[in-house]
């Protein structure tokens, strides 16, 4: 009795049809990586001071008008307050002079009561800058980040459900016209709250598109091919997004005009409806069975292979139709094995978010220009990618992914050790940390589904990729933590990922294994099962100690 595997064998692996997929689902993905990180332009805060009409004001006055204050260990100008002008305007009145007649640190001072003035580097305007996110606002920054993730979570639990009913390709392509339209909406945001709503619903669209590929993609191509789109498909596309992201904001400084060029790629998606096929496996889950035999004999037509009379036959119908079980989300807690996978995967998947999407964010906060540290956190992807399928194919998992996180979190804590006038190594020894958390990142897709069975494995990636959209959101405000000290996130981000680097440890290896068909046939936690192995085999000697005590009486 065959599965759908081997019922579409005959098409080959690596033909035309595969090809083309493969490429088109993986293109679709680039306006992710615009997406997906945007924030960091879009949401970027310049350097800034308080506002100081000239009015009255002498020259000296008018340039000591701004106090100073201890950041970073430096004396710079403040940022939020200012003296008060009208004791500044009976100095300036009296032709007194700042620090010979009167000492500007006994000077009460005041807020920004005029507004802020701008630096016009690196940003020409922000929606910082736009709406005064700063000072006493500027928790609404890191919000704003934060809400989009929000959006991330909600589509990340609502488009496997959608997918599921209405069909892989057109869940696919609706999400896609979500994240443009709204992305497009947004440039005429006319108020702080309407650019987060849209924003919201951007974030709902974007991971949306990307599961839904992502989930296509795995289902049309072969066993061979799955492990490569995941990685090297998916994955690169996004960081290919990702790199054209600074190198758009380089050349438009202004955030409006940067997202209408990053709104026009997705509509270029538009003619990949009449392209990309639905998914067979979808449609025989449905009962379709006629559908997809068409597009199975379309591949094999555009492959150049021959089509069997019959592809799906009778007796394949009713195996199916036999396998179409559903689990329920308590499932993954139903025995304490279980549950132990479960929790320590969510865990997993939650603090490798935090140190991915922290350290992407924090970009525009190290030494140089932020233009080239963003491309450069998008460029290292690459190699992350391309080690995370050679690691995937050659070693055991957890083994793998334990040091990918070692690396990452062990280099982010050394980086509180560079001395401070050592820029260009900080640099690059967060770009090392985000390479290891990246590897890690990328390899939890396909260590996750190889844990859980069949009846599950959607429900399990999907709850643990929930998991993560949680940690994506805590992430913009480790960033914000660098505001009160700049080592700070980068303490915090590289413990957590030692830590949970430690745990994964404990999980069960896959590599090699057979994917389990039922709950019986998951492995156990490292150490449970010995605890449980003793206990048994203590058993086993109290009864064969209490049988012989039996005889002896005897």
């Amino acid at each position: 009795m065959r599965d759908y595997d081997d019922i579409i064998a005959f098409l080959g692996e690596w033909g035309p049809f595969q090809r083309l997929i493969f490429f088109l689902l993986s293109a679709s993905i680039v306006p992710n990586g615009f997406n997906g990180m945007s924030a960091v332009f879009l949401a970027g805060t310049p350097e800034h001071r308080c506002l100081v009409p000239a009015g009255n004001l002498s020259a000296e006055w008018l340039n000591a008008s701004i106090p100073l204050e201890q950041r970073d260990g430096r004396q710079v100008p403040s940022r939020c307050r200012r003296l008060r002008l009208q004791a500044l305007a009976n100095f300036s009145a009296l032709s007194l002079r700042p620090g010979r007649d009167v000492d500007p640190g006994q000077v009460p001072q005041e807020p920004c009561l005029d507004g802020w003035h701008y630096s016009p580097e690196p940003y020409l305007s922000t929606i910082v800058t736009e709406w005064n996110l700063v000072c006493d606002d500027d928790w609404k920054t890191p919000l704003t980040t934060s809400l989009f993730f929000v959006g991330v979570l909600l589509g990340s639990f609502i488009s496997g459900q959608l997918s599921d009913r209405f069909g892989r390709k057109t869940i696919l392509f609706a999400t896609m016209g979500v994240q443009t339209g709204f992305s497009f909406l947004q440039i005429f945001s006319t108020s702080w709250e309407m650019f987060t709503v849209l924003f919201v619903i951007v974030g709902m669209g974007q991971i949306s598109n990307y599961v839904v590929a992502f989930i296509l993609g795995t289902e049309i191509l072969g066993k061979s091919v799955r492990i490569i789109f995941s990685t090297l498909g998916v994955c690169i596309f996004f960081a290919i997004g990702y790199m054209l992201l600074p190198l758009f904001a380089y050349f438009i400084r202004d955030w409006r005009m940067l997202l209408l060029a990053l709104t026009v790629p997705g509509v270029c998606c538009v003619p990949l409806w009449w392209i990309i096929p639905e998914s067979p496996r979808w449609l025989i889950s449905q009962g379709r069975f006629e559908e997809a035999e068409a597009i199975i004999r379309r591949a094999a037509k555009m492959n150049g292979i021959p089509v069997p009379a019959v592809i799906i036959g009778p007796v394949e119908v009713e195996a199916l139709k036999a396998k179409q079980q559903k689990g329920i989300i308590l499932d993954l807690f139903r025995t304490r094995n279980i549950a132990i996978i479960t929790v320590m995967c969510l865990l997993l998947w939650l603090l490798t978010s935090v140190g991915y999407f922290g350290l992407s964010l924090n970009t525009p906060n190290l030494h140089g220009n932020v233009y080239l540290n963003c491309f450069l956190s998008a460029v290292i992807e690459v190699p992350a990618y391309v080690i995370a399928w050679l690691l995937l194919r050659t070693l055991p998992r957890r083994y793998s992914i334990s040091a990918t996180l070692f690396l990452g979190g062990g280099i982010i804590l050394f980086i509180q050790l560079v001395p401070p006038n050592l820029h260009l190594l900080s640099v690059t020894l967060v770009m090392l940390g985000k390479f290891g958390i990246t590897s890690a990142f990328s390899m939890l897709y396909v260590y996750t589904a190889e844990l859980y069975p069949t009846v599950v494995r959607n429900m399990a990636v999907g709850a643990t990729s929930m998991s993560s959209r949680v940690g994506s959101i805590i992430a913009p405000y480790f960033v914000f933590l660098g505001a009160y000290d700049r080592f700070l996130p980068y303490i915090l981000m590289g413990s957590l990922t030692v830590l949970i680097g430690i745990v994964t440890l404990f999980l069960p290896e896959s590599y090699g294994t057979p994917l389990p068909e039922t709950f019986e046939e998951m492995q156990q936690v490292k150490g449970l099962r010995n605890r449980q192995r003793s206990y048994k085999i203590g058993n086993a000697k109290q009864k064969e100690l209490d049988t012989n005590n039996l005889r002896t009486s005897l």
